[in-house]
């Protein structure tokens, strides 16, 4: 898979995530946040894992949970895209899922373990992927998505809320 998504490829909202990915090779993109994300926790320290910036946004850990929630939410909508699926998929509703999630009661390293799970999961299922089933069309939140899409809008999600850490939370990758 060396194409880049057409923006017929996904909804206008996800447009901000694709941008974020200028590789072609979006697999490699994917394989390597998993480093970035662990140099990131790693640079976190235990008391300050429940920062929030403001009042009313979330905590670090729950950032991190947010991105485990993105992560199986848009590899499941590759995954049943990629098999045919005609049903719509349902809307992700962020903020209700972090408020259910309890992440906060999560050790740091604990939410990267689980979110490295995840990607590692979703990498194996992509890398199986034929020409046909990353151009597979699919509807989620009520717009039309590739899956070829989906894997540059997991790349670029992470990235925009690493940027956000760095820009709203102050942290970074530890060298």
């Amino acid at each position: 898979m060396a194409a880049r998504p057409s923006d017929k490829e996904f909804a206008a909202y996800y447009a901000r995530y694709v941008s974020l990915v200028p590789e072609s090779d979006v697999l490699s993109a994917l394989e390597s946040q998993i480093g970035v994300i662990e140099r990131i926790a790693r640079s976190v320290s235990r008391e300050r894992e429940t920062y929030r910036y403001a009042a009313g946004k979330w905590s670090i850990r729950e950032v991190f949970g947010h991105l485990i929630d993105g992560e199986r939410v848009f590899g499941h909508r590759a995954f049943c895209i990629s098999r045919g699926e005609a049903a719509p998929l349902p809307k992700f509703d962020e903020n209700a899922y972090v408020a259910e999630s309890r992440y906060n009661d999560c050790a740091l390293a604990d939410l990267l373990a689980e979110f490295a799970g995840i990607r590692h999961s979703n990498l194996t299922f992509l890398r199986r992927l034929t020409e046909e089933d990353w151009q597979r069309f699919g509807t989620a939140s009520d717009n039309p998505v590739s899956v070829r899409a989906l894997a540059f809008i997991m790349a670029g999600h992470v990235r925009h809320h690493l940027n956000v850490l760095h820009a709203s939370y102050g942290v970074s990758p530890a060298a």
